[in-house]
Parts: C-alpha cells; structure tokens; sequence
C-alpha cells in the first residue's frame, strides 16, 4: 500500500492541525501525517489561532499528487475549540483527524485507523500515545472498555489523546457534534468531546502507541488555573453523568482543589479538599494539594512530577 497509489475503497482524510506561534514542531507534525502510508487523499489544514497565518508552509516541500496543506485563520471563537472547528468547516475529507501542532504521528497510524473504523463500522477510532517528557518515554494504550461512557466518567482516558482522534466527518457534524465553543478557555473541550462520542456510540481502538506526544512543555493553557475551575464546573454541569460516580466527581473536585492551591487561595483549597475526601479519602489530588496549600511544595514542581510519568493533575 502506498501513499500515491488511489485506492477507491479508502475514505479522504483531512487532517486538522490547531497551532499559534510555534512553526518548528509544527512543520514536524505536519510532516508526520503528510508522511503517513495512506492510499486516499489526505489534506492537512493548519489553523492559526490568535497569529499570523504563514502561507510558507503550503509551499517548497512536495508531498506527492494526493497530498495537500493548505493554512487558513481561525475564523470562528478565539482559541483552541474555535481553531479545531474553523478546521472542520474547511475539511474536504471523508475522514476528519486531528494533531495537536507539538505531536508526531508515527508511520501506520492512519492506514491502521481507517481499517478499525471500517471493520468495526464505528464512527470514532482512537490508538495508544507515547509519552515524550525530557528524557522519559512512557507508553500509554487504551482498550475498548476504556472507552465506554462509564469509565469516561470515573477516569479521564489521556491515552486516547485528541492526536489520536479519527471520526467520520458526517458522525462529527451530524451525530456527536463538533467542539464546544463554550467551554472556558477550551480547557477540557476534548474531554467533552470524548464524552459525546462514546455517548453517540463505541469508539473503536488500535491498541498500539502510534502518536509521540510532547507532554507538559507546551499548552495552549499555560497554567490559567481559574480557567480550570471554571472549565471543570462547566463541564460537570454539561454532563450530569459526571456527578453519578463518587470517584469520578472527587477526580474533578480534586482538579479544582489543586487549582485553588496553585492560585495562593489555601482556604478554597482546603474546603474543596473536604468536599473530595467526603466523595473519596482515597483520591490522592486531595493529599497532594494539602501539600501545595501549605507551601511545602509548589504547584509547577507537582506538575512536573505528574508529567515525568506522563501524568496531569
């Protein structure tokens, strides 16, 4: 199977890539999916949010005849849902994928992918990550029961990473909707999203690491931590299958806790940490944001400890 050879069977892909001010990783992930062994036409739309759109990238470097990148602005809300979805309304493909601009997808991803989806006939198929921190590399794959709606609920799966989303682009539109423009910040709009999908219907799985992801350095959110909060209430008020599970609803509660602690409000922090313990004593978010409370450690020293072993709070 090749990239240039037309194969009527397989489905149009296009690839939408959110990006704002960081053109080395971003021409490497561009490159990794134009890359992909694939038989159908892909096309890569590279949406500037908030940053000057840069032609250059749709020029010099030659993919093949059913290759395309092309560059447009963020015309819809400012940041990285309204850049997803002015990337889906400019998507010609059959297919709809998405790459964050700091991942690589490794070779096969795609080719994997669109069998799952046709073999299964879901709409939404996801693979494994590798975890990129400095110098540790850690593996994370889900499975399909990972993927349910309950376990959604308890557990944010980071395994199945936004990089390595594929959905059908009339489920997207039609059926699971597009990302929600609302949500604070955009924090969390994956996670919402992931949610509908499994909602909508089974999210089918390639069990294997096909995505290098670039943990921690890099955020569209850069530690606004009331935009967490807010984002998180949010989202719990969206989805009332959030407050079902004790354990999931703590997990979330934790989250703001360690946000209040990050952002010098110990009291917040504190009473957050009761209502978390009373839904679960043994969420370890409660524990660690005692310790950011009091000062005995910092919030960023914390996180950088969850990201070495490509984990967030």
């Amino acid at each position: 199977m090749t990239a240039d050879r037309a194969d009527d069977a397989a489905p149009s892909v296009t690839v939408v890539i959110a990006t704002r001010n960081r053109p080395e990783l971003l021409r490497r992930a561009i490159d990794a999916v134009m890359d992909q062994d694939y038989p159908a036409a892909v096309e890569c739309v590279v949406v500037f949010d908030q940053a000057p759109v840069d032609e250059s990238l749709c020029a010099g470097r030659t993919y093949g005849p059913r290759r395309r990148v092309s560059a447009i602005a963020n015309s819809r809300t400012p940041g990285l849902a309204g850049a997803r979805n002015a990337g889906i309304d400019a998507a010609n493909g059959e297919v709809i994928a998405f790459c964050d601009d700091d991942d690589e997808w490794l070779p096969g991803k795609l080719a994997l992918q669109v069998e799952r989806l046709q073999a299964t006939g879901s709409d939404v198929a996801v693979t494994g990550i590798e975890v990129r921190y400095g110098d540790r590399v850690v593996q994370r794959v889900p499975t399909a029961a990972d993927l349910s709606v309950a376990t959604l609920a308890r557990r944010r799966v980071m395994e199945a990473h936004p990089s390595t989303v594929v959905v059908r682009a009339d489920a997207l539109r039609m059926r699971i909707g597009v990302v929600d423009e609302d949500i604070p910040g955009s924090y969390g709009e994956d996670y919402d999203w992931i949610l509908r999908a499994a909602q909508a219907g089974p999210i089918a799985v390639v069990e294997r690491p096909l995505v290098r992801v670039l943990w921690g350095r890099t955020s569209f959110f850069n530690r606004r931590w009331q935009t967490i909060i807010d984002a998180i209430d949010y989202v719990l008020a969206k989805h009332p299958v959030l407050s079902e599970d004790p354990h999931g609803l703590a997990r979330l509660e934790g989250q703001k806790a360690f946000a209040y602690a990050a952002l010098g409000q110990p009291r917040a922090a504190l009473r957050a940490v009761g209502r978390v313990l009373r839904l679960n004593w043994r969420e370890p978010r409660a524990y660690v944001t005692v310790v950011v409370a009091l000062r005995l450690l910092s919030a960023d020293r914390v996180l950088a400890t969850a990201n070495s072993f490509g984990r967030g709070i």
